[in-house]
């Protein structure tokens, strides 16, 4: 797991140097990461997501799927209904801190090909999302 951070700076006009926390969205869905990839579909078809955070047993954030991840992963000849969140999680497990500024959590994204990241605060918890726009 990967934690995007960096000291507190004051938000500019700018919303490039905004930070983390004024600019992300609602977590959404969280599920444990023990959840098979069939339930995690269901659970993001039933909350009409495209994504669902992802948690360890003690409430921690871990990371972030996305629906075209779990399809791709369920469509592949190596899926089973074993399968769980937390053996397809991969690289998906980096991780922004609130003070992160907008510019840094955009560089961080487009680095390592996220199009979604989580925030989450010092104890590990989910406290939002943020989506680049296309």
């Amino acid at each position: 797991m990967t934690l995007v951070q960096t000291e507190s700076r004051t938000a500019d006009a700018d919303p490039a140097h905004g930070t983390a926390l004024e600019a992300m969205d609602a977590a959404g869905p969280q599920v444990c990461d023990d959840m098979s990839v069939e339930v995690a579909l269901a659970v993001m078809a039933a909350a009409r997501t495209g994504q669902l955070v992802i948690c360890d047993q003690d409430g921690q954030c871990t990371g972030l799927v996305t629906h075209a991840e779990l399809a791709a992963v369920r469509d592949s000849s190596d899926y089973t209904d074993r399968v769980r969140l937390r053996d397809i999680l991969g690289d998906h497990g980096s991780l922004a801190s609130p003070v992160t500024t907008m510019a840094e959590a955009e560089h961080a994204m487009r680095t390592r090909r996220l199009g979604v990241l989580p925030v989450v605060d010092e104890r590990g918890s989910a406290l939002g999302i943020l989506a680049l726009s296309r």
